[in-house]
């Protein structure tokens, strides 16, 4: 197969990765919240590497589970109220990936997975990707074909190894980067392919984005001039480097007439930084949501 078909098919798999399917109305229920005792492995940013000795996947905008072999958490450690059925069947060890509906749905995603008595019906409509196997031996290389096989032998149609593909250049990278983003995906991720398992952050985990996002802290609303008069015209706030500045554009009208309140935290788009460290561009995203 050449390379070219080979990537189409990644892609289209990618578009058309969105199920629907049955469940009886039951619902996991822990009293405890206990934490998952997992650590997941967590990504820095993208600079150059030798492209060919990674796995490259998309990145999904949905929100991180951890299925410790008996419940699903986010990677705070707090519960998610999935219903029964949804992981029943999974398999007992642990699982590290993204709850996912497809492209553009992240908050109404949130809206579901947030609630403590789940909708049947919406969880329907959820898949769980996997891409990482949490506290198994061997490469990440020998790790995807066993998450190629593990889902294989599961027959789960909402748990789903996320595609991973090789690449042999820069070139080839940015070009499935802009393919990803213009059908609106968020950016693409590198795994080392050699790395072993392991916890925090950690550069064998890379994140490839057209823009990077980061929180800041209201600090005070502006008001707007113009058409934004008697609205929100931006907001002052604040970084986790004590940097300060406005956040003009992003919003919405509805966002504009109930702006974020001081003192509440938002994540922000933006393209680099200037030499002061200020974000080029930010843009207001969404507001935060800690899990």
């Amino acid at each position: 197969m050449s390379p070219k078909l080979f990537y189409f098919k990644i892609l289209v798999y990618l578009f058309l990765s969105g199920f629907t399917f049955g469940a009886a109305p039951l619902v996991a229920v822990d009293v405890s919240e206990k934490e998952h005792q997992i650590k997941p492995l967590l990504a820095k940013v993208y600079q150059q590497e030798d492209v060919s000795q990674w796995w490259v996947s998309e990145k999904l905008d949905g929100v991180r589970a951890i299925w410790n072999g008996e419940k699903l958490h986010f990677r705070s450690g707090k519960l998610i109220h999935a219903p029964k059925w949804f992981t029943e069947n999974f398999p007992a060890q642990p699982l590290d990936g993204e709850l996912w509906m497809g492209r553009g749905t992240f908050d109404r995603l949130s809206g579901i997975i947030r609630k403590k008595i789940p909708d049947e019906r919406d969880w329907q409509q959820v898949n769980y990707m996997l891409f990482e196997l949490p506290e198994s031996s061997g490469t990440f290389t020998q790790r995807v074909h066993k998450m190629v096989n593990l889902t294989a032998y599961a027959n789960i149609p909402w748990l789903q190894a996320i595609p991973q593909i090789r690449l042999h250049s820069e070139e080839a990278l940015l070009n499935m980067l802009e393919d990803i983003v213009n059908i609106d995906g968020e950016g693409l991720m590198l795994h080392r392919a050699d790395s072993l398992y392991h916890s925090g952050r950690s550069d064998d985990l890379l994140k490839l984005k057209s823009w990077q996002d980061a929180e800041a802290t209201v600090i005070e609303i502006l008001p707007g001039k113009g058409k934004f008069s008697g609205m929100m015209g931006a907001l002052l706030v604040k970084d986790k480097s004590a940097h300060i500045f406005r956040i003009g554009t992003g919003f919405s009208n509805s966002e504009r007439r109930n702006p974020p309140q001081p003192g509440s935290v938002i994540t922000y788009k933006f393209t680099g930084t200037t030499k002061k460290g200020l974000p080029r561009f930010a843009s207001f995203l969404r507001m935060y949501l800690q899990y």
